[in-house]
């Protein structure tokens, strides 16, 4: 199970972090604070942008980002060469992208799920491994579209 996570969020994932930090740190799994501190209004894709861009560097292993419904933040993090950043709405979704899609970043909807259900996507997502096998002919072909359309790691942003 991995350890350690980086979280980000707008001001429609603020109160849902909040709630996911103290279940997170209360298991063990260190988690750095990437997001915003409030509920006032912010632009999603530059949380997208630092979450995702410290597991492209290999800075952390994995990132959860939390946004009002998790596709802003989705369509912002996939973006980056190398992110498989997945929205997930239910368990079996996030074992799945786990297993099959090898997903680095998991997004979640704070006003769509519930707490107690992103808890369990939350674990599901932490629990699971990257299965390979078939699986790694299609993310082959993501990279080398990665590779093909320029997509890059961002430096780091402030």
């Amino acid at each position: 199970m991995v350890k350690r996570v980086m979280i980000g969020n707008d001001h429609g994932g603020y109160d849902t972090k909040i709630e996911l930090v103290k279940h997170l740190s209360a298991k063990g799994i260190e988690v750095i604070n990437a997001g915003s501190d409030s509920t006032e209004i912010v632009r999603y894709p530059l949380y997208a942008r630092k979450v995702a861009g410290a597991v492209a560097r290999g800075e952390v292993e994995r990132g959860i980002l939390i946004c009002s419904t998790g596709i802003g933040m989705s369509i912002a993090a996939n973006k980056i060469k190398g992110i498989r950043a997945s929205v997930c709405t239910s368990h079996y979704m996030a074992m799945m992208t786990r297993q099959h899609n090898d997903s680095n970043v998991l997004c979640l909807g704070g006003k769509i799920t519930g707490i107690f259900e992103i808890f369990d996507i939350v674990g599901a997502w932490l629990e699971n491994n990257y299965i390979g096998d078939r699986h790694a002919i299609s993310l082959k072909l993501i990279s080398d579209m990665e590779d093909e359309l320029g997509l890059k790691v961002p430096a780091l942003y402030p």
